[in-house]
Order: structure tokens, then C-alpha cells, then sequence
């Protein structure tokens, strides 16, 4: 086995999983039945991958999220390290291999960052579908009678948020791309006569990405690799136990490595993402919503009722012969812990794995509150649910459909009429607008996160940077930066066409003391201005102090911590009295965050990701970054001094 993609698999033609035997040649009369399944199943893998293709193209765009992921990469070219602002190591990706991934490809290309993050995303979206349905194509097996026709996955593209990540410049393409290979190299796995050691490991060192995809994909990956472990190792001239220990240290390897480095660079184990919306932090009914706010609009609910049941019948008539092969007839010299061993390499247990795992998943996302963008969030557990039956088999009586026994009959009806159903509700789902506010977010929080910016933008397309120079308040933001040579601290205003400057002190060097721009929308802000203009926000993606925050119990979900910003006058050291304060800041408050910040384990937590990068600071950063994690102040500065036992400058009133 290898991470080649063989002919073979798109003709579903190899038998070498049924038994240790050669299978007997087939004969003439069955060859062109074999033909017409093998053209079906690559037919329906060419056309689902084109409408996938076609309506990701159709609404294509970058998110201002995907915008943050290019400014990481600017530094990252230009020698500044992988940060997003120059000189302070903060971690604001989640998908750290979704970073070097378009990195890499913008190294090579040396095209424009928006292009290339647009074309890879394309790219691994269609290979995910392609990676799916040859899984589910080599699960179901080879038959010369059998059409494998295509069922879950174009349950998945007929979901309009699947399409608007198609690009998005997000690492979803990523996720879905790694989960649709791994389930590929899963299904090989548990069907292979004898597995291969180098093919093992490859899919070992694949599964032992998971964290570097996305952290909560670590559940996917760690139990695809316990499910390796635990099983039967192939027969080979390594010994098992040596074989399971090259296993961990090939899966183990670079994710511990970059684990190392992240706690020594950063400060934390984990991305400050992860601090900033406090991802282990619970909004059950929030997740609720959030679950009908994808479920409800297209009756998800329906397809997924629709295909289990199909999945269900076909498995039943399927009679899996691999796992008779793997163990699931009895073994009288065999003891039960033996036979258990042996059923873990079957595709029902690969099955198992990848619905387990979009279970759990899904239960995460539930407590975690979901996301703020219509779908994104539960995009992979939809995914990972349709797996098993992105092609469903309907196998064909050989000698004609008078020839079809009693037997077989119901499981022909319900896996056809699953079929029509399934292809019905997709041309009605497609066409569904979930929400319709427009450019105004309801109560819930949940928005429409393409359409949004289409319409507050006026671009059909928003790709380019400068597309986002329509958004209220970036363009007099460029012009208020280039109008003042002093720089200072740039704070919005109620008004779309004005920002507050509050100015450095002087004196001021004759280059300036250069700009700041406090503002949440990062990636618009960060990718329209150069990279020596420091960009933070209120949330804290860019800006631990403001993630360090506690999180506000009635906030937009994926938005709810807000740094007032009293704390960044004082930590960039601004002008902090009248009247260069903007009017509605208050001097008293911009004191007592003059204290607030002298908090010994504040400024230790500043110090791990702006102190010079010494072989000390890396040592004291990894033994300290779970209490970096950890830690929490209070935005409000009164309540911080308080909590820190610090004096207050500002006498209580009576």
C-alpha cells in the first residue's frame, strides 16, 4: 500500500481482500457488466467533482479570516518568522498546516497570495470528494453487477455552506482533503490481504497530522492510530512490537516536535486562537442553535435519516467478506482477545471510527457554542457522517431483473428510492437560502459570512485586499495612516469615514513612531496596510492581552471578549491625557490600566511572546506555557488592580 491513487481504484476492479486465495478468473460473459460499473463509478466521480468545482467557483471569495492567514504568510516571506505582527510571537492561525501549506505554494509560485490561497483551496476541496468516493468505492467492494453511484457526496456538496468554503481562504478545503485521504488510506488498510510496512507507516505519519490540521481534529487522528496499534500487525521481518513502536514515533514525530517549538516560540500549547475563544469554555445553547441554524434551513436531517437507513441495507446485503477474512468467523483455536484484535482491521471498524469520531465532534461543537459563520463549524462532522455512503452499491440481477430473488429485491428498492430521494433533495437544498438579514446580524450571532461581505463590500468576489477597501471604515483608515507621518493609535470611530488618532509623545524621531491600528476586523485591516503598521484587535486573535480576557457570558459567540481600549493607550504608549484622548475615553481609566499592566504575572505573560527570543526565554516559555494558557485578567481595570492586590491610584469616592 502506498499514498499513490492507483487506476485500480477508480475501476474498483482488484479482489485482493476476499481471501487468501487467488480469485478464480472471471469469465467472458461478466466483462463487459465489469466495464459499464467501473465507467459508472468514474463517471459519477468526474460529475460530482465538476458540480463541486462549479458551484465553489461560482462563490468563490476569501473571508476576512482567510485575509489573516495571508498576513502570517507576508511575514513569514519578508523573514519575520511565522507571526502576524513583526516582533511579537502570537500564534494567530489555527491550522498550522494550513499556514506552511500556502506558504510553501507561495514561495514556489511567487504569485500573488490571494490567487494562490484561491487555487489551492479549490484543489483540495475537489481531491477531498475524490478521496471520499474512492474510499467508499473500495469499501463496498468490487463487483461486476454492482453500480457504485454517487450518494453522500453530493448530499454534501448540495449544502450551500460546503460550496462557500470550497475557497474562503480557510483551512476547510485542508480538513476535509486529510479526513477524505485518511479515510481512503483507512479503507485500503482494513481490506489489504497483507498490508505493507511502508504503507502502514505512511498512514500512521498521516493520522499523526491531526493536530497540525486543526487541534480538534486530534480525535480523528488519535483514533485512527489506536485502531492501528491495537491491531494485527502485518506479517513481516519486523517484529510487532518493534513494528507498533516505529508506528508511534513515525505518527508522533513532527507534532511533538512543532508542540516543542510552539511552547518554547509562543508562550502556549496550543494556538492563541484557541485562547482567544476560550475553546474549552461551555455555550450549550448556543451550540444548539447553532447546529439548527445548518440543520433546519435545508432539512439536513432528512438525507442523513435517508442514507444511514441505505448504508444500513447495503452493509446487510453487502456481507462484508473482509471481515470474514479479518476474524469475523469463528476461530476455535483463537482466544477472544485475539478475534477482537482481528476485527479491528475490518472496514466495519473503520466505519465505526470515522461515525464515532463525527460524533464526537459534533457533541464539541455543541459546547463550544459552534461559530459565528453559517455552517463552517460542522462542515467536517458532516462530512465524516457521509463518508461511508458517499457512493452507495445497487447491484444489478446478472441475468435481468425477472431473475431478482425475494431476498434481494427490498434491498434494490430502498437503495434506489434512498438514491432518487437523495438527488431530489439536493437540487431542492441547493437553491436554499438559510439566512436572509443581509448585511445585519440577528440575535443568534450566526451570520451568512459570504454574503455579508458581498453585500458590504458591493463585490460579487471579494478576493483581492483591496476589495475590502469597500468595507466601511478601511479606506479612510488607509488615508488617515497616510496622513499622519507621526503615527499613533488608531482607533474607529461611530463614523464610517473618520477614525481617532491618539498621537505618540514627543519627542517623536524623524521616521516616526510608527502606526497601531486597534480594530476586529484583522485580516482587511492587516492586508491593506504594510507589514511595519502593528494590527490588534478587541478579541484577541492578534493580541493576548485582549485574549487573556474572560469570556463575556452574553457575547456573539466567536466574538465575545472585547479589550477596552484604555489597556492598549497604555501598552503602546499613546498620549494618554485630554485632549488627545478621544472624547469618549476617560483619563482616570487610562491610570488605573497604567497599574493594572504592572501585574507581575501580566507583564511575565507580555514578556513570553515580545522579550527577545533567548535560549532562556525558550526554556521558561515551554516549562511555563499551560500557566500562560491559563491565565486570566479582568478588562476592566479596577477590577484587574483589585485582583492582582495592587493599589489603586484613583481614591474611591464616597
Amino acid at each position: 500500500m502506498s499514498l499513490s491513487i492507483s487506476s485500480d481504484e477508480i475501476a474498483v476492479a482488484e479482489n485482493e481482500h476476499t481471501d487468501e486465495r487467488a480469485a478464480p478468473e472471471q469469465p467472458r460473459s461478466s466483462a463487459r457488466p465489469a466495464r459499464v460499473s467501473r465507467a459508472v463509478f468514474a463517471g459519477g466521480i468526474v460529475a460530482t467533482a465538476a458540480l463541486f468545482a462549479v458551484g465553489g467557483w461560482e462563490r468563490r471569495w476569501i473571508a476576512d479570516d482567510g485575509l489573516i492567514v495571508l498576513r502570517t504568510v507576508r511575514n513569514l516571506l519578508a523573514g519575520n518568522g511565522p507571526v502576524f505582527n513583526p516582533g511579537e510571537r502570537v500564534e494567530t492561525n489555527t491550522s498550522t498546516a494550513w499556514t506552511y501549506v500556502v506558504w510553501f505554494f507561495s514561495w514556489v509560485t511567487q504569485a500573488r497570495l490571494e490567487y494562490v490561497v484561491l487555487g489551492i483551496a479549490l484543489t483540495l476541496s475537489l481531491l477531498a470528494v475524490l478521496f471520499a468516493m474512492l474510499g467508499a468505492g473500495k469499501l463496498w467492494g468490487p463487483a461486476s453487477s454492482t453500480l457504485l453511484l454517487p450518494a453522500g457526496a453530493l448530499a454534501y456538496i448540495a449544502v450551500p455552506p460546503a460550496r462557500d468554503y470550497v475557497t474562503s481562504g480557510l483551512e476547510n478545503c485542508l480538513v476535509i482533503c486529510w479526513l477524505g485521504l485518511l479515510w481512503l488510506l483507512l479503507v485500503r488498510w482494513s481490506k489489504a490481504r497483507r498490508p505493507g510496512v511502508p504503507g502502514l507507516l505512511a498512514l500512521a505519519f498521516l493520522a499523526g497530522l491531526a493536530p497540525l490540521i486543526r487541534p480538534e481534529m486530534t480525535v480523528v487522528g488519535g483514533l485512527a492510530l489506536l485502531l492501528i496499534f491495537l491491531a494485527p500487525m502485518p506479517d513481516s521481518r519486523v517484529r510487532p512490537w518493534l513494528l507498533r513502536g516505529l508506528i508511534v514515533a513515525v505518527a508522533g514525530a513532527v507534532p511533538l516536535l512543532y508542540q516543542i517549538w510552539r511552547m518554547g516560540y509562543y508562550g502556549l500549547p496550543y494556538p492563541n486562537t484557541a485562547v482567544a475563544k476560550d475553546a474549552g469554555g461551555a455555550k450549550w445553547g448556543q451550540g444548539l442553535t447553532y447546529l439548527w441554524d445548518l440543520a433546519g434551513p435545508y432539512y439536513l436531517y432528512v438525507p442523513l435519516a435517508v442514507l444511514l437507513i441505505a448504508g444500513l441495507v447495503a452493509a446487510r446485503a453487502h456481507r462484508d467478506r473482509a471481515d470474514v477474512r479479518t476474524g469475523a468467523r469463528k476461530d476455535p483455536e483463537a482466544g477472544r482477545i485475539q478475534r477482537i484484535r482481528r476485527r479491528l482491521r475490518s472496514p466495519s471498524a473503520v466505519v465505526a471510527l470515522v461515525l464515532g469520531s463525527a460524533l464526537i465532534l459534533t457533541v464539541y461543537a455543541l459546547r463550544v457554542g459552534g461559530d459565528f459563520m453559517h455552517g463552517r463549524m460542522l462542515l467536517p462532522q458532516l462530512f465524516l457522517f457521509l463518508l461511508p455512503v458517499s457512493v452507495i452499491p445497487v447491484r444489478l440481477p446478472e441475468a435481468g431483473f425477472r431473475s431478482m430473488t425475494r431476498r434481494d429485491a427490498p434491498a434494490f428498492v430502498i437503495l434506489v428510492v434512498a438514491l432518487v430521494g437523495t438527488v431530489a433533495w439536493a437540487l431542492l437544498a441547493s437553491g436554499t437560502t438559510a439566512i436572509k438579514t443581509g448585511t445585519k446580524i440577528n440575535k443568534s450571532g450566526i451570520v451568512d459570512e459570504r454574503i455579508y461581505y458581498v453585500l458590504n463590500t458591493g463585490h460579487d468576489h471579494p478576493i483581492r485586499a483591496e476589495d475590502y477597501l469597500d468595507y466601511a471604515r478601511m479606506r479612510p483608515m488607509v488615508e488617515a495612516i497616510d496622513n499622519t507621518p507621526n503615527g499613533g493609535l488608531l482607533l474607529n470611530s461611530p463614523s464610517f469615514m473618520m477614525w481617532y488618532i491618539a498621537p505618540p509623545p514627543q519627542p517623536i524621531a524623524p521616521e516616526g513612531a510608527g502606526h497601531t491600528v486597534y480594530f476586529l476586523n484583522l485580516g482587511m485591516t492587516s492586508m491593506n496596510v504594510p507589514l511595519d503598521v502593528r494590527v490588534i484587535d478587541p478579541m484577541g486573535l492578534a493580541f493576548p492581552l485582549a485574549a487573556h480576557t474572560e469570556r463575556l457570558t452574553d457575547g456573539r459567540i466567536g466574538h465575545d471578549k472585547s479589550l477596552y481600549p484604555d489597556w492598549v493607550i497604555v501598552e503602546t504608549g499613546m498620549v494618554d491625557q485630554k485632549p488627545w484622548l478621544p472624547w469618549y475615553m476617560d483619563e482616570d481609566w487610562v491610570k488605573q490600566a497604567h497599574v493594572a499592566m504592572s501585574c507581575p504575572d501580566t507583564y511575565a505573560l507580555m514578556l513570553s511572546y515580545k522579550g527577545p527570543l533567548t535560549i532562556e526565554r525558550f526554556k521558561h516559555n515551554l516549562l511555563h506555557a499551560f500557566d500562560f494558557a491559563s491565565y486570566r485578567i479582568d478588562r476592566v481595570p479596577e477590577y484587574e488592580i483589585q485582583r492582582c492586590g495592587l493599589v489603586d491610584p484613583i481614591p474611591p469616592t464616597r
